[in-house]
């Protein structure tokens, strides 16, 4: 029997353009922060050791603090680790594992899948891997890989692989997509045991086998990962194979379309922004309909305001809101003098349209806005 823990696309180094410098600070630490909780987990699960299927790094062109780190958090895993270069950290001239820093600094344990000669894991165990050589080579790996390799008898092999497969990219013909068909041939053939791939964001069985999976990212990249923020745990026993998913991952990338058009939508926006847990390390997108008095949009506003300073990040993806100004919006104002007048001018040019009536509406919203907060 083996047992392993099987990850991948850990892409230390990758910024998010919606995060600000603090807030960046704080997840790549969580991305390194991972490395050490997996660490754990296998040592727990008492796996034989881990396998990270390629884009451990962000680039090749990661700082020398990166790869520092990267190895600091290396360290605290106390189980073989074997690296496969992906398409994000290929095995080339410029690769981040040719580095000094890399090779300087790395531990014995930790070792490179740099070819495709079979690595000895364990008592009738094996690795055969598929490592990328350039970022952009003819075909995938994993298929010239596969075709060549015998029946495994005895042995009981595990291929590691990384790309897109058939069944999820809409370029089925692109030159390094995988077809599923491949793979799957390869586990009826005998060649090989188990498939673990990376590229795939999201945890996620391949084929109707349970031989053939993407263990996803252990932190979460971005909005349109289904399933991502986790490793899987699988243990190889005879002829019969497990899996078990297991949690890593701290942040959340939450996705919301919301119609609003009456008080109650917008309250209901503002309940669901502050019930969301763990919000220093959660990032919201919005896309916005409906239609909004002046007064309503100021409070729609100042929720969102209020929610960025305790969320991670916040994204407005679309505002297709129509904001229309109705009576009650001037009158409760209950202005006088020159702040009446003021008030009228702007509702004049809002009432008129075009480029000033939107500038005209802006600066009616600050008032009400201001207005309230000094009452």
């Amino acid at each position: 029997m083996i047992r392993f823990l099987h990850t991948s696309d850990w892409q230390l180094g990758m910024t998010r353009y919606f995060l600000s410098k603090e807030a960046q600070a704080r997840y790549t630490q969580a991305r390194f922060d991972a490395i050490r909780t997996m660490g754990r987990t296998a040592k727990e699960k008492q796996c034989q050791f881990m396998l990270v299927c390629g884009d451990s790094f962000e680039s090749n062109q990661v700082d020398r603090k990166t790869v520092a780190r990267a190895i600091e958090a290396l360290k605290e895993v106390t189980i073989p680790v074997y690296l496969l270069p992906g398409n994000h950290d290929p095995l080339n001239a410029a690769s981040v594992y040719h580095s000094s820093t890399f090779i300087g600094k790395k531990p014995a344990h930790v070792h490179i899948i740099e070819n495709t000669e079979p690595v000895p894991v364990g008592e009738g165990f094996e690795l055969v891997g598929a490592p990328w050589l350039s970022k952009r080579p003819n075909g995938n790996p994993i298929v010239d890989l596969l075709n060549a390799l015998p029946p495994a008898g005895s042995i009981k092999r595990i291929c590691v692989g990384h790309g897109s497969i058939d069944i999820f990219t809409p370029d089925q013909e692109a030159e390094n997509v995988i077809a599923v068909s491949k793979l799957e041939a390869a586990i009826s053939e005998g060649k090989v045991h188990f498939i673990a791939l990376g590229d795939r964001h999201s945890l996620t069985k391949v084929g109707s086998c349970d031989r053939i999976w993407y263990s996803g990212t252990p932190e979460s990249t971005d909005f349109c990962e289904g399933h991502s923020g986790f490793c899987q745990i699988v243990t190889m026993d005879g002829a019969d194979v497990t899996t078990e998913e297991v949690k890593i991952g701290q942040w959340n990338f939450i996705e919301e379309l919301v119609d609003l058009n009456t008080n109650d939508d917008v309250e209901s926006l503002w309940k669901k922004l502050e019930d969301i847990p763990n919000r220093e390390r959660s990032v919201v997108k919005l896309d916005l309909k409906g239609s909004l008095t002046l007064s309503l949009h100021g409070v729609l506003q100042n929720h969102i305001l209020a929610a960025k300073d305790v969320l991670a990040g916040s994204v407005i993806n679309k505002d297709d809101l129509l904001v229309i100004p109705n009576d009650t919006d001037f009158t409760e104002l209950a202005f006088s003098g020159f702040a009446d007048a003021t008030v009228k001018r702007l509702r004049n040019k809002i009432d008129q349209g075009g480029p000033e009536g939107a500038v005209a509406r802006d600066a009616f919203m600050l008032l009400l806005r201001l207005s309230k907060e000094a009452t």
